[in-house]
């Protein structure tokens, strides 16, 4: 058992180090975060001088303002929108050598995930979450145990976006490309989990309809968890529901995908 811990932990190490290496790139995605925040808190402020400052949503300026800047750090963490390597390893038929190894593949790729998200949280997260405290006003945490448990809620954020898009992948075996798959995912995503606006500014019959989605789990939530919003066992337990339904969803996904392994043209 230790030895394959060992084993999936070398993996996200790897995976870490991996991404060190895209320091560029990263540069370049913190960088277009902080232009977009920048352009919400604008949008936002101007609405809220309109409303006299009156709140919307339950969220206050100085709360709204913190949600952005939460939310553009934690983009880069969750990951909504990366290229899909597993995609383009079915298409190719790649993933056959994948499916050969003496391994539980859904859990070698959430490792490698698990690493990029650890980069991400050091070298974006965290840098955009200052320049929003320093330059804005900023509604920090009153309970210690807000900290924590804002970590384990992004974790959870997390494996949620990752066995969506492992999910999203895995439609490979039977579409032979997921390009179509992906995008429409990429183009409701970011919106149904609250990157726009909160998703306490949708309509109430909205906001109970999301409930039953797995998207408020990847962005909303954490940031309700840091900004002291709603009851946080209820938020972790919801998070924790969706990680366990779509992490069984996907073992059953390559279940079934191991006895229809498609190599396109061949």
């Amino acid at each position: 058992m230790s030895a394959v811990i060992g084993c999936y932990l070398r993996i996200t190490l790897a995976g870490f180090h991996r991404h060190t290496t895209y320091r560029h790139a990263v540069l370049a995605g913190t960088a277009t975060n902080v232009v977009f925040g920048l352009i919400k808190v604008g949008i936002l402020t101007a609405v809220y001088l309109a409303r006299d400052g009156a709140s919307i949503g339950g969220y206050d300026l100085t709360t709204s303002i913190t949600y952005v800047w939460l939310g553009q750090g934690l983009l880069g963490v969750v990951d909504f929108w990366s290229d899909d390597e597993l995609s383009e390893r079915i298409r190719t038929g790649d993933i056959v050598v994948d499916l050969s190894r003496p391994w539980n593949m859904q859990a070698a790729l959430l490792a490698t995930d698990l690493g990029r998200a650890g980069y991400s949280a050091v070298a974006r997260f965290v840098p955009q979450l200052l320049l929003g405290a320093l330059l804005f006003p900023f509604r920090w945490p009153t309970d210690p145990l807000v900290a924590p448990a804002f970590l384990v809620s992004a974790l959870l954020a997390v494996l949620v976006s990752f066995h969506l898009r492992f999910l999203l992948g895995m439609t490979t075996f039977w579409l032979l490309d997921s390009r179509g798959v992906r995008s429409l995912y990429g183009v409701v995503s970011g919106t149904l989990a609250g990157l726009e606006i909160p998703l306490s500014y949708f309509p109430d019959w909205a906001q109970r309809a999301l409930l039953l989605t797995p998207f408020p789990s990847m962005l909303q939530y954490p940031i309700n968890v840091f900004v002291q919003d709603g009851p946080l066992l209820a938020t972790l337990g919801q998070q924790l529901l969706w990680v366990l339904l779509l992490a069984a969803a996907g073992r059953l996904v390559l279940a079934r995908a191991m006895h229809k392994v498609v190599v396109q043209g061949g």
